[in-house]
């Protein structure tokens, strides 16, 4: 396994982050192709032991089972003082006053129960999970700073937003000396690259680690185009994501098909070779429902792709509309 810091961090992460949202009881929340705790804990056994030291959940996922199972496997998988454990606050799993967003209120709230759903004292990573227009970004950092300050939290990120309310976000903080974003979660892919525009530079100028969500596309990169699996069919989130390039993504899915029948290597490994040959890239974030996909995930980091593959590759991209920010 391959290491590297978190950004400007001292913080030590695998260049693979194994992304836990696959794991959750599928009855609940709004992911019913998630895999229960008895699938779910031989791949988190399975990663411990590659060396993937790595882990992201969120407290939305499958209604807070993810933090559960994810927790209860890397008390018993992993010892707590070499692994990374990343969660989300922002949204919440019912309707009512002060549950979700990152007010003062709700974000205390949210750790905590998200601690207590791990079975942690702390996180390593407490990221927000989108920002929240309804709420004083100054409130929002202050808060944020007192978790971390209170033990609850060891750094600070964020995931997809606009790069002016990131930047936004940075400067509050550090006009008034409180903990900065160490991270930032956007969406980047072979088929989703509008990040490179704004995002991804700015993190390479201000030195902040970039951990991509969806660097398969919600499984799209991984199979043959229009290849029809139970979460492409039940994932809402996934079709509104990509439901207006479809012409256009399937001519990116060619010529990674082409590339990886040239190289003799999974369409999955090439995608993500090429995503952790981008400047700026930590790690991306690696769902697995079966040990091949973390195999080759894990095998993706030893694959080193040509000048003339990358542009291959890079060359059928069209500009997209930026999407999943909310």
């Amino acid at each position: 396994m391959q290491f590297t810091r978190l950004g400007r961090s001292g913080l030590s992460v695998s260049r693979i982050c194994l992304g836990c949202m696959t794991y959750g009881m599928p009855e609940r929340g709004n992911h019913p192709w998630t895999i229960g705790e008895e699938a779910s804990r031989p791949l988190i056994r399975q990663a411990v032991e590659a060396g993937i030291n790595f882990f992201d959940t969120a407290n939305i996922y499958s209604d807070g089972t993810s933090e559960e199972i994810v927790g209860r496997a890397l008390r018993e998988f992993a010892r707590r003082d070499e692994i990374v454990v990343a969660t989300k606050g922002r949204f919440a799993n019912r309707r009512g006053p002060n549950l979700g967003g990152l007010s003062r209120k709700a974000l205390f709230q949210q750790i905590d129960d998200s601690l207590a759903r791990l079975g942690m004292d702390h996180v390593d990573l407490y990221q927000i999970h989108r920002a929240d227009p309804a709420t004083p970004i100054e409130e929002t950092m202050e808060a944020l700073h007192d978790i971390v300050k209170a033990g609850k939290a060891r750094y600070i990120g964020a995931s997809s937003m606009f790069a002016w309310q990131f930047v936004k976000a940075q400067h509050v903080a550090e006009r008034n000396g409180w903990t900065r974003f160490v991270s930032m979660q956007p969406e980047w892919s072979l088929l989703y690259r509008e990040e490179e525009r704004e995002m991804v530079p700015l993190c390479l100028d201000q030195g902040v680690g970039v951990i991509p969500w969806s660097p398969l596309a919600r499984g799209r990169l991984a199979r043959p185009w229009g290849e029809a699996t139970p979460r492409i069919a039940t994932d809402t989130f996934g079709a509104e994501l990509f439901k207006r390039t479809e012409e256009a993504d399937r001519r990116v899915a060619e010529a990674l098909a082409t590339v990886s029948a040239a190289r003799d290597a999974p369409r999955a490994q090439v995608a993500l070779a090429w995503l952790l040959a981008q400047p700026g890239v930590t790690a991306p974030i690696v769902g697995a429902s079966k040990p091949g996909q973390l195999d080759d995930a894990i095998a993706a980091l030893a694959l080193t792709l040509t000048d003339d593959e990358i542009k291959a590759l890079e060359a059928p991209y069209v500009p997209h509309a930026v999407v999943g920010f909310e």
